[in-house]
């Protein structure tokens, strides 16, 4: 997925803020999941959620104001419920920008752990191998 990085991205210095990289590993998740077949929203009404147990980024260059970002991403290791988003951000010239790994955990409308429906895992796998 490519973003484009506008003014209201970057801090005073013109430096991508730290935190929109949060939001651009969330964009690309949601486009991983939609070009697979999978649709959040509908999965959601019939009662299996994800949400995001654990986030880690490392930083390893800046972005700045004008940037094309790239976001790479793809599944690590998936379980009974949960699965795992490696992230890997580049600029246009191909620096690396950070790496991000998201886990997320399958739970129903209660928010309590679930199992990962066997159908989706089938998808969600195939798209990851």
């Amino acid at each position: 997925m490519k973003v484009r990085i506008y003014y209201h991205d970057t801090d005073c210095g013109g430096v991508v803020y730290y935190a929109n990289y949060l939001k651009y590993m969330e964009q690309a998740r949601t486009e991983f999941f939609e070009n697979s077949g999978i649709i959040m929203k509908d999965l959601a009404k019939s009662g299996t959620l994800f949400v995001v147990a654990r986030q880690e980024v490392d930083y390893k260059s800046p972005g700045f104001y004008g940037d094309i970002l790239e976001v790479d991403t793809k599944i690590g290791k998936v379980s009974t419920v949960k699965m795992e988003f490696m992230h890997e951000i580049k600029n246009q010239l191909g620096a690396l920008i950070c790496l991000g790994k998201t886990v997320m955990v399958c739970v129903d409308c209660n928010i309590r752990p679930k199992a990962i429906p066997e159908d989706l895992k089938a998808v969600i796998l195939n798209k990851g191998g």
